[in-house]
């Protein structure tokens, strides 16, 4: 392994060539950092890019398997928690050792999020009962979390600004290329896994999805135990031992940790009408988000430590890219959760065929974050490329709330590309512009301050997005249904009924049956019922999603306004 320290000077923030903080940062002393070379950095790029890969593919790669594990594990009421507590549980950890990895070091905190990672992967494979597979979803989800946040920020510790661009580039190309494939990967190995006696049954193939990690995930920890030097970071902290743990944030990652569990679990229940807004479980979390959320900007304020260095948002161009990273997360959320469907309820295509058409939107996304690192790398700028790729986004959704049915393939795939390059135009650009502007000593925490927010983002976009589309469906479903078939079906079994789940989720529509019929309904009255109502749900459920994607059309201006509101800062050839 060959590696050179280099000495990192400080620098003024008035030279145009700059590599310390940016206007708003306290100048500050930056010692340290090895350049890496050869085998070395060809061992680290490729373990950053399979941890990613893996990590980021475990967001995806389940969904088609949850009919087979429901199947094997029972448990349908809790089926949802499965994906949702490895979302929890990365959103969790992304703040915390983001701050932690300053401290302490960046190798060190990375093996670790491995080991938690292939540890979780192991357990979730020999899970015995739906809520083991719940418990340790969630440890696989701590070690995502730390290694979707270091794998971006250990670019910024390898790379100089300038460089940073092509490789947050291929990053983000990696991470849009893990949703790619997820879902067919997932599909696959549930259905033609190998089977191992009776360890592994055809009812238990689905197990694959997590042992598939483990030998990748080895040679990843080899790959970063050799080629990764210890000292690849520079620390924000001089202290070590007792010293150094005592002024860990403690508090601060116990008020973040409550907010965003308080946060998602108030948002799911209140959009997907587990219980209606206005009840106490919905409201009485959603107000306890926002005094933790409270309580810890007011304990950061005054920490010596803090995960999130509220200095960070006095200056301009990170304050507008935390909007641009808030924005974006909840764009993408309402497109990619809705236009399967969509396409499936419009276009009268297959889930098969809708599945293959999310490929143009996916793979345009791989494509616009490939050009624009490109693109910034040579101009060392990136302010333009980001409005260029906000306005592709913006009219790409446009074009979207303008499909009707009939219109041809060739335009609502169009509108799919467009939207594609313009996110993945962007998307990288995010995680490049606040490592340009923080301190190299706080890589770790800027790092992950705009990616928690990405997928806070996320969390936000798809509450709103799910409740305009589930209020505007309910609506519209309730005025086209003839009063006298309403009399019949008490108002529970038809708000049920109506729920655009009945369409799409074979376990949803059986679970919803077999409640029915203990309720003393009769099968045919139950098909009777579907058969009136199929029509009416699926021309509101267009209408319904149509204003999801107008929903989704403004936060696209949000993305707009904040791109113009980025300020360039050259990016530097120097480390």
């Amino acid at each position: 392994m060959t590696t050179t320290a280099t000495q990192q000077p400080t620098k003024r923030a008035d030279n145009p060539d700059f590599t310390g903080p940016a206007p708003g940062f306290p100048a500050q002393e930056e010692a340290g950092g090895v350049r890496l070379h050869g085998f070395a950095l060809f061992g680290v790029m490729a373990a950053l890019m399979i941890t990613l890969l893996l990590e980021a593919l475990d967001q995806s790669i389940l969904a088609p398997a949850l009919p087979k594990i429901i199947g094997t594990l029972q448990g349908f009421d809790r089926y949802t928690w499965v994906m949702l507590a490895y979302i929890l549980a990365s959103a969790t950890m992304m703040p915390v050792i983001g701050k932690l990895s300053d401290q302490f070091g960046r190798k060190w905190c990375l093996l670790s999020g491995v080991v938690i990672f292939l540890l979780g992967s192991v357990l979730s494979g020999m899970a015995q009962t739906i809520d083991q597979l719940i418990i340790f979803r969630a440890v696989q989800g701590l070690g995502a979390g730390t290694g979707i946040a270091l794998a971006f920020t250990v670019i910024g510790d390898v790379f100089s600004p300038a460089e940073r661009a092509r490789w947050q580039g291929a990053m983000g190309a990696v991470y849009a290329l893990s949703n790619l494939v997820g879902p067919t990967l997932g599909g696959w190995l549930t259905d033609h896994g190998p089977l191992l006696g009776s360890f592994v049954t055809d009812t238990t193939r689905w197990r694959w999805i997590f042992y598939v990690n483990l030998p990748l995930g080895v040679l990843v920890l080899v790959a970063l135990v050799v080629c990764l030097p210890a000292n690849i970071s520079v620390c924000s902290t001089r202290y070590s031992g007792l010293a150094a743990l005592r002024r860990i944030d403690f508090p601060g990652a116990a008020l973040a940790t409550g907010a965003i569990i308080s946060l998602q679990l108030g948002l799911t229940w209140g959009s997907d009408q587990t219980f209606e807004w206005s009840a106490p479980q919905v409201y009485g979390l959603l107000l306890l988000a926002i005094i933790l959320y409270m309580a810890f900007l007011f304990v950061e304020s005054r920490s010596a430590e803090p995960i999130l260095p509220l200095e960070f948002f006095r200056n301009r161009v990170f304050a507008a890219d935390t909007l641009l990273a808030l924005t974006s997360g909840m764009a993408l959320a309402g497109l990619a959760i809705y236009l399967p469907l969509f396409l499936q309820v419009t276009l009268g295509v297959t889930a098969t065929v809708s599945g293959l058409l999310m490929i143009v939107l996916t793979m345009s996304m791989v494509v616009g974050s490939a050009i624009s690192g490109i693109v910034i790398a040579r101009l060392a700028r990136y302010q333009r490329v980001t409005i260029v790729g906000a306005s592709l986004l913006t009219a790409g959704v446009f074009l979207m709330t303008q499909v009707h049915t009939g219109d041809s393939l060739f335009f609502v795939m169009l509108s799919m590309l467009l939207a594609g390059v313009g996110l993945g135009m962007f998307y990288s650009v995010i995680t490049l512009v606040a490592q340009n502007v923080v301190p190299r000593s706080r890589l770790g925490s800027g790092t992950s301050a705009v990616n928690y927010l990405k997928l806070l983002g996320q969390m936000l976009g798809l509450a709103a997005v799910g409740t305009i589309v589930n209020g505007a469906i309910f609506g519209d479903v309730m005025q086209r249904i003839p009063p006298d078939v309403l009399k019949e079906l008490p108002p529970e079994v038809v708000r049920q009924a109506i729920n655009p789940q009945m369409l799409s989720d074979t376990l949803y529509r059986r679970a919803f049956i077999q409640r029915t019929t203990q309720q003393g309904m009769s099968i045919t009255s139950l098909q009777h019922f579907f058969g009136q109502i199929s029509d009416l749900l699926r021309h509101s459920l267009i209408a319904g999603i149509k204003d999801g994607f107008f929903a989704t059309l403004v936060f696209c201006a949000g993305v707009l306004i904040a791109s113009f509101l980025l300020r360039d800062i050259p990016l530097s050839r120097n480390r």
